[in-house]
């Protein structure tokens, strides 16, 4: 049986093959560094295909029908001008990083998978 959308999320975090994925709040949300992301699972050959898209849009919207929603993550800038400047080249870093949460959807309580349905 082929696997369904929150298996195949599931499945690719728990791999050790994938720097673009991973667990991220103490495996409460799933963060997805996007550019790579793109080229090291979305930019498979058809064999090799995790989701049956190339697209990152495809996998945000089936993150959103499975009822994830998107963590905003919200830094504290400092007053100072070089300080500032170094935060923003972290932080325009980070904006290429992903958080998606649903409660159902938890490294530490694996049978609340099956409970992942599409909306």
């Amino acid at each position: 049986l082929p696997l369904c959308f929150p298996e195949k999320l599931w499945k690719i975090l728990e791999s050790d093959q994938f720097q673009s994925i991973w667990w991220s709040e103490g495996g409460k949300c799933v963060a997805i560094n996007k550019d790579l992301f793109e080229v090291e699972v979305l930019g498979r050959g058809v064999c090799q295909r995790v989701f049956n898209t190339q697209h990152i849009r495809s996998v945000i919207r089936q993150l959103n029908l499975y009822g994830f929603t998107k963590v905003q993550r919200d830094f504290q800038r400092s007053a100072s001008l070089p300080e500032f400047l170094s935060e923003e080249t972290a932080a325009s870093a980070h904006s290429q990083i992903l958080y998606y949460y649903n409660p159902s959807f938890n490294r530490a309580h694996p049978w609340l998978l099956g409970t992942c349905r599409r909306r």
